[in-house]
């Protein structure tokens, strides 16, 4: 008797010696301690029963390749947990083992048809196979779940890319009804409304990204872009300000805003910003220097404008538009009335076939009456 007692003593001390050490081992996971908890793990007699712990652990460090080894052994000694198929498969999936990831996901739905995930993580691997099925995985899971935002966005998106508007906005509402915060949703929405060409619903739901603490290049950049298509110039400038926060030396956003100061009737930034932008191009900058050239004239700079067309016409030698601007800016440049006469006479003599022709013979011949006036 008291031999048994003594045995039922050791089996005792033994089971709580195991399960102390199994919660040291959970509370080291618990607080972040992944690689002490991996170790205790492994210290247990019955290995069988902590291997998801384990591979949870070596998810928990990065280290993938034991994470899905501990989750093979787990699944060879709980093979009817679907849990841990499902956890495996996921990882299989994260560490690109698309195929095997499909077929286990195909299992799972074999044995549970009526779980919206296991269609939705199938789909998001069919997607990274560029299997165009994968939508309809999407769609089984919205039938299976009306809530399931991950596979609402995933098919909001697919018409918006389609431009099947209507469409994209039911999905999206449907998914806003049970979260109304929904960053991913409300971001597609105000893109709908963008590539619609209604820029004044864009700019409420960008904004709402922004009321919610979202802040990015391509935020700021749309709704520039939505504020100038109403003639909202100041608020456009204002936004691609901050859109310039994210890439200083964006050029094309610099000259963009110098066009929306131009708007404004405010030449002079204007002028700074479109004069910024040409210094940091490289390419043919024909079109900046026309643009910077009207901005001159239009301050009454005429020996600046001057120089900025002939830069324009430097870049590209065959915009007549340039070499038009320089007559006209001469024109207006110059006081000598015979100066002004000369210059239209050899315009008309070397551009013979300009557009600008009969324009050009009509002021040389105001040009000639008025000079004939002056020496009456």
């Amino acid at each position: 008797m008291k031999l048994f007692l003594g045995l039922l003593t050791v089996v005792f001390t033994l089971n709580l010696n195991a399960q102390n050490s199994k919660t040291k081992a959970d509370h080291l996971y618990s607080n972040g301690n992944f690689s002490k908890a991996i170790e205790v793990y492994k210290s247990l007699e019955n290995l069988e029963e902590v291997y998801d712990d384990i591979a949870k652990a070596y998810m928990a460090i990065g280290n993938y390749g034991e994470a899905l080894n501990n989750y093979e052994k787990a699944i060879q000694a709980n093979e009817d947990d679907l849990l841990l198929q499902y956890e495996y498969a996921k990882l299989l999936a994260r560490t690109k083992q698309y195929k095997d990831a499909n077929q286990r996901f195909s299992n799972l739905i074999a044995s549970d048809s009526l779980n919206p995930n296991y269609y939705y993580e199938l789909g998001v691997v069919l997607e990274k196979q560029k299997d165009t099925t994968a939508l309809q995985q999407f769609q089984k899971t919205f039938k299976l779940d009306a809530t399931h935002q991950k596979a609402i966005f995933k098919i909001a998106k697919h018409h918006l890319i389609k431009r099947n508007f209507i469409e994209a906005h039911r999905y999206i509402d449907k998914g806003l009804e049970s979260y109304k915060n929904n960053i991913e949703l409300i971001s597609l929405k105000a893109q709908t409304y963008y590539h619609q060409d209604y820029y004044t619903h864009a700019v409420v739901w960008f904004n709402k990204l922004l009321d919610l603490g979202e802040k990015s290049e391509f935020i700021h950049e749309k709704l520039s872009l939505s504020y100038a298509q109403n003639s909202d110039y100041e608020d456009a400038i204002y936004h691609r300000k901050q859109a310039l926060k994210y890439n200083p030396n964006d050029a094309s956003a610099i000259f963009v805003i110098g066009t929306y100061y131009e708007r404004l009737s405010d030449f002079e930034n204007a002028e700074a910003y479109i004069s910024k932008a040409i210094k940091l191009q490289d390419r043919s900058l024909a079109d900046e220097y026309q643009r910077l050239g009207t901005l001159y004239n239009r301050q009454k700079k005429y020996d600046q404008a001057i120089k900025a067309f002939q830069k324009s016409l430097k870049e590209d030698p065959s915009n007549i538009m340039a070499e038009f601007y320089i007559l006209r800016t001469k024109d207006e440049y110059y006081a000598d009335t015979d100066s002004k006469i000369k210059l239209y006479e050899q315009f008309i003599e070397k551009k013979a076939k300009s557009p600008f022709l009969s324009y050009a013979k009509g002021r040389l011949k105001e040009l000639k009456q008025e000079k004939f006036l002056e020496e009456e």
